[in-house]
């Protein structure tokens, strides 16, 4: 594929990543036997016969038929008015790694205000990726890592597929940060998966520097199948792969291993044993397939980001008595303090625990408790769960 492409040669090959989306390989055999993908839809009924045997042509004859070319280019007419654009395979802006797997689709979808050849040509890029069911110990180390990497002398792109859980979180993380980032989505490009990140999908796309991609035509919906097909795009983009928590089955483990087949780093969060959530990072750690993480700051050194520096922190003890000091009586300082002591020291506390640990009435913890989130100290969730405010302790 030449650089520049023409529009006829873009269009051939949508429609062809439509014929052979899953089966790129297939697609990329014809493109070799033909010449290229206009050649191939220049191609006489025997010559797709011989190519593709009568059972496979039968298969494939509505994607490869005149009409599928006409309908690809008014897709793609479309699809630019709005600002969206289809790069093959091959041409500037397709992600460079991607071309190295065995797999790779033969063009994507792009939506974003940077042009592809900026978000993927320059700077290394890292999956993130991992379970829906992300614990606060999950969502707390996701941030650190994140947020070590955007103190790097060397920014990656942050890459994952904007699902709830580790993937939302790398996302936010990422545009809270600076770094750039890129959702890999198992839909369509006109449709953001799942309806409570549409708000965030929207500030990826319209983020410079970041981007919404995907090997699906627009009006692809989500099912299963699809997030599969998704997570080889997610492990052959990264260099490399950071599984934060995951069960032994699912999308996080499935990625992982694919950029461990592609020869990419590995690199996981480990867990306690008996969570169920770090049972596939544990497992990929004692299977030598990925390194365990255990500092921020080491990890991004490892990754070959550049060094950065530990910084020192004052606790959450500390800088809770600091900031409530002359504001509340010292009497009611050193109970915050001890509330602060405590969630910090247990992710996820609830608001009955802590009366119980704390010997409380419920209304004085749920007072404190509010208090802290209200400065900006805790998150509590909507089952009162609390957790400290990630990024500062």
């Amino acid at each position: 594929m030449e650089e520049s492409t023409s529009f006829e040669e873009r269009v051939a090959m949508c429609a062809m990543n439509r014929a052979f989306g899953f089966e790129p390989r297939l697609g990329f055999a014809m493109l070799e036997r033909f010449g290229g993908a206009v050649e191939m839809f220049s191609a006489t009924e025997d010559e797709l016969n011989e190519a593709l045997g009568q059972y496979c042509r039968a298969r494939y004859a509505p994607g490869l038929s005149p009409s599928a070319f006409e309908s690809a280019a008014m897709e793609l007419e479309g699809l630019e008015a709005e600002g969206i654009r289809f790069v093959c395979f091959g041409e500037t802006g397709y992600p460079g790694l991607l071309t190295e797997c065995e797999d790779p689709p033969l063009g994507l979808y792009y939506k974003g205000v940077s042009p592809p050849e900026d978000v993927f040509g320059g700077i290394p890029a890292v999956s993130v990726v991992g379970t829906r069911d992300i614990s606060f110990y999950g969502k707390d180390w996701c941030r650190r890592i994140v947020g070590a990497m955007s103190k790097a002398p060397v920014r990656p792109l942050v890459v994952s597929g904007l699902a709830i859980g580790v993937d939302g979180t790398a996302h936010m993380a990422a545009l809270d940060e600076g770094l750039p980032t890129v959702a890999v989505m198992a839909t369509g490009i006109d449709r953001i998966y799942p309806a409570v990140h549409k708000e965030l999908g929207e500030r990826i796309a319209s983020t410079p520097g970041c981007a919404l991609v995907t090997d699906y035509p627009p009006g692809t919906e989500a099912v299963r199948v699809n997030f599969l097909r998704r997570n080889r795009i997610i492990a052959g983009i990264g260099r490399a792969t950071i599984l934060v928590e995951s069960k032994i089955k699912g999308g996080g483990m499935m990625t992982a291993r694919l950029a461990s087949s592609y020869g990419r780093d590995l690199y996981a969060l480990p867990g306690r044993v008996d969570d169920p959530c770090s049972q596939g990072c544990n497992l990929l750690i004692k299977e030598t397939l990925a390194e365990s993480i255990g500092d921020p700051a080491e990890l991004v050194g490892r990754m070959g980001l550049g060094k950065v520096g530990k910084q020192d922190r004052m606790s959450m003890e500390s800088c809770v008595e600091s900031f409530y000091k002359g504001k509340e009586s010292p009497e009611t300082v050193s109970e915050i303090s001890r509330m602060a002591r405590l969630v910090h020291k247990k992710r996820g506390i609830s608001l009955d625990e802590l009366s119980f640990e704390l010997k409380w009435s419920f209304s004085k913890t749920s007072r404190y408790a509010a208090l802290l989130e209200c400065d900006g100290f805790i998150e509590m969730d909507l089952l009162q769960h609390c957790s400290a405010a990630p990024g500062l302790f």
